[in-house]
């Protein structure tokens, strides 16, 4: 990789790419305004923002969404005739979790053991890096050679679909003829991935109600319906009895075909306990890529701390539900709803509030795009092949994207290998991987525009 004037030149922006993933990083921009403020989010998008400016691009905009966020959008014109090209990233990034679990401060880029560890590292200020690193590469060694259009999502992580709905008010503005999702990741450090399908999700707020108000659980324990108890069956009702996902009507029995996951490497990748089992039945891959999940994400009742001997009247949960490629998630929706009003026990009164969700992805793996990047893949990572995975997460935005431009090619790469721990305490990027993904994008790019040519 060395030999090539491209990875010189990125291995030669690196410390750059540090100090501007440290100034990143170091916005709290959460856009959740109840945990954090929204100044912090606005600090990132102005600086998503600058930096395109910087670049060169026009037209550089912050989108004020639906859901209260913005998202910044640039134009970077190539030469004529060439074909356009779409590169996503997202600036928020989920909560720190537990700051005292940190072991350094979640929005302080922190290098140690060779990796740069802060909140959003990998997923997804890393992506948005990633995408700067490889224009900047190709504008070194004869310039851009196709036209770029960036969007910056604010509220991803929030799955509130703001930028979803903005691009469906304003379909011209993301037109493209290949989008490149920098917010995926390899499936294993150094080993160079494109991912091919998606679960969708939906957030579904619970809340049971049972009684006018506590009561003295010596009373009235034993005979008056406790809301907690309520919830705990209701959502029991969920899991079978060796932890798959059971909702009545939802199949949870499709077979993924592709690239296997060893039980041993999720065993540790998800670092579970000795001795403990895995849930569900299947395979790995099937169980993440090609099969349904409900989680239960939070429970509001009293802390055990301070807790008082009381039947409880009220009680309310956030469930969270991946939905694999092939089902529609509105139907999902409707099977999850009639399966909780099936199961709440005791005719206790039961409330449900949809509060986010999207479709699950599924990309053409034949397409020219992908030959380009697999090319491209093979010199930044020597010796090693291009695989084809897929992930149990979401990224609302490649379906609505699919809907609105159905002949535009889609490829999802990322920083979000295993040892990243996105979403979790001490999330890090591993900065050799966003180098090689840096080489391999300004190559796709070469590769892509010379593929369009011919």
């Amino acid at each position: 990789m060395s030999q090539n004037p491209i990875a010189e030149t990125i291995a030669s922006l690196m410390p750059r790419a540090k100090q501007e993933l440290t100034e990143l990083v170091a916005f709290q921009s959460v856009a959740d305004w109840a945990q954090f403020p929204r100044s912090e989010s606005e600090g990132a998008a102005n600086w998503v923002a600058d930096a395109l400016r910087a670049e060169g691009f026009q037209d550089v905009s912050l989108l004020d969404t639906p859901d209260g966020t913005q998202s910044v959008y640039g134009f970077l014109p190539g030469p004529e005739g060439a074909p356009t090209v779409l590169l996503y990233a997202h600036y928020d990034v989920q909560p720190p979790l537990d700051d005292a679990a940190w072991i350094s401060p979640a929005f302080e880029l922190t290098e140690r053991d060779g990796r740069w560890y802060g909140r959003g590292a990998a997923d997804c200020k890393g992506g948005f890096i990633m995408h700067l690193l490889a224009l900047r590469a190709l504008k070194a060694n004869g310039g851009v050679p196709v036209s770029v259009k960036v969007i910056v999502e604010g509220s991803e992580e929030q799955g509130t679909g703001g930028l979803q709905q903005y691009a469906e008010a304003h379909p011209e503005l993301l037109t493209a003829d290949t989008v490149v999702i920098g917010d995926a990741g390899n499936f294993r450090l150094g080993l160079p991935t494109v991912t091919a399908t998606l679960r969708g999700m939906t957030l579904i707020k619970v809340k049971i109600d049972t009684l006018g108000g506590n009561l003295h659980s010596g009373m009235f324990g034993g005979v008056a319906p406790d809301a907690l108890a309520a919830l705990i069956r209701l959502l029991d009702s969920l899991r079978a009895a060796d932890g798959s996902t059971t909702v009545d009507g939802l199949a949870s029995d499709a077979v993924w075909e592709g690239l296997q996951y060893p039980e041993a490497d999720f065993r540790a990748d998800a670092k579970v306990l000795d001795g403990v089992e895995l849930i569900g039945e299947g395979t790995i891959a099937d169980r993440l890529w090609a099969r349904p999940a409900v989680t239960v994400l939070g429970i509001d009742c009293p802390p055990v701390v301070g807790a008082t001997p009381s039947v409880h009247a009220s009680a309310g949960a956030l469930i969270s539900l991946r939905v694999p490629p092939g089902v529609d998630t509105a139907e999902a929706i409707k099977l999850l709803e009639a399966h909780l009003v099936a199961h709440t026990p005791w005719q206790a009164h039961l409330e449900l509030e949809v509060v986010g969700q999207g479709q699950p992805f599924q990309a053409d793996t034949s397409s020219p795009a992908y030959a380009s990047m697999a090319a491209a893949m093979e010199v930044a990572y020597p010796g090693q092949e291009m695989q084809v995975a897929g992930m149990g997460g979401s990224i609302p935005l490649c379906n609505t994207l699919t809907t609105l431009y159905p002949e535009a090619e889609m490829l999802l790469i990322g920083l979000s290998e295993p040892e990243a721990q996105i979403h979790a305490v001490n999330e890090s990027v591993s900065p050799e991987e966003l180098e090689r993904l840096s080489v391999a994008e300004a190559l796709f790019l070469v590769n892509y525009a010379e593929s369009k040519r011919g």
